[in-house]
């Protein structure tokens, strides 16, 4: 399709969000191009931990069906780990409790309360997909070229650009909503992480402190381990902090001391896209157009996607949320 021909629908945002809503639109039929402002593997997508989980997001009566209907595709996708870059992978929750969650954690096969063996308090075990982000976000632009869509890099200064060579569009933007609705709501959570070599783990682990903005969590991805992490609210730097990696490190090396002597291979800062709800809403535009938003997912973009991405394109073909 490349740049020519008629297009029916662009996705403005190429992150997770926004690849995952092109492809839902092209296997629909649609003849759709995404509006990147930078390669997949330069967004935030990338640099994020990539486990499914319902983290930091609104509306809660909303986000359980959109984790469910995602949850549901990475187990398929899981069936081909190296193209996909989807494993079906155990770990703990620690410090957290089933009667604690929403309703849709009834419907997450295999989720229980963690032995003594496997955490130290309370915790949840669980096994759940574990996304090799930068390998997913290549898969998804492959999947959406072979639906007959396409990826251009531009940056879109204002969505009435989109709407004046498309019928339809989609604003995946994340972040850059801020400046492009505007919306003054969305807000950057910045989250650092520490890339190591793997000593041989080959479960994950989280824990959250309510008291601050630190988290620990231990990711085995392939060929590295992904620890972290930090949440700072309207922090926009993308500069990684020492004493805050050294920091993440002696956290993680608490829970698994072996981590304490693993070589540093690096270092990722990303701005997650964060607002007080997801905005995934239909403005008419035209005759028989759309402006359809589908941001402010925050630290949970890869849980939703797939389910924000269906039901953003039955707004495109109006019809009614679910």
């Amino acid at each position: 399709m490349g740049g020519t021909g008629r297009t029916d629908v662009i996705v403005v945002g190429g992150g997770v969000i926004g690849l995952t809503t092109a492809v839902e639109l092209a296997e629909r039929g649609r003849r759709v191009r995404v509006w990147a402002r930078e390669a997949a593997e330069h967004t935030t997508s990338a640099v994020a931990g990539g486990l499914w989980w319902p983290y930091r997001i609104e509306p809660e009566e909303q986000v359980g069906d959109w984790s469910l209907r995602s949850l549901a595709v990475y187990e398929k996708l899981a069936a081909d780990p190296e193209r996909t870059g989807v494993r079906m992978v155990d770990g703990v929750h620690a410090d957290t409790s089933l009667d604690g969650l929403g309703p849709w954690a009834a419907r997450v096969s295999g989720l229980r309360a963690a032995t003594a063996e496997e955490c130290a308090g309370p915790g949840l075990w669980a096994r759940l997909p574990l996304i090799d982000m930068p390998a997913h976000l290549v898969w998804l632009r492959e999947r959406l070229r072979a639906a007959g869509g396409a990826v251009e890099q531009r940056t879109a200064h204002r969505l009435d650009e989109a709407l004046a060579q498309a019928p339809d569009v989609v604003n995946c933007s994340g972040l850059g909503a801020r400046g492009l609705v505007p919306d003054d709501s969305v807000r950057p959570v910045r989250g650092q992480l520490v890339l190591v070599e793997n000593p041989g783990l080959r479960t994950w682990y989280t824990a959250a402190d309510p008291a601050s903005s630190a988290t620990t969590y231990i990711l085995p991805q392939p060929g590295r381990l992904v620890l972290g992490g930090t949440a700072d609210d309207g922090d926009w730097s993308l500069e990684p902090d020492p004493a805050v990696a050294r920091a993440i490190v002696e956290r993680c090396a608490r829970v698994r001391p072996e981590i304490a002597s693993a070589r540093v291979l690096g270092h990722r800062v990303g701005l997650r896209p964060s607002r007080p709800a997801v905005r995934l809403e239909r403005e008419p535009r035209g005759a028989d157009g759309a402006l359809v938003h589908n941001y402010g997912h925050g630290g949970a973009g890869v849980t939703v996607a797939w389910g924000c991405a269906r039901a953003a394109a039955d707004l495109v073909e109006n019809r009614p949320a679910p």
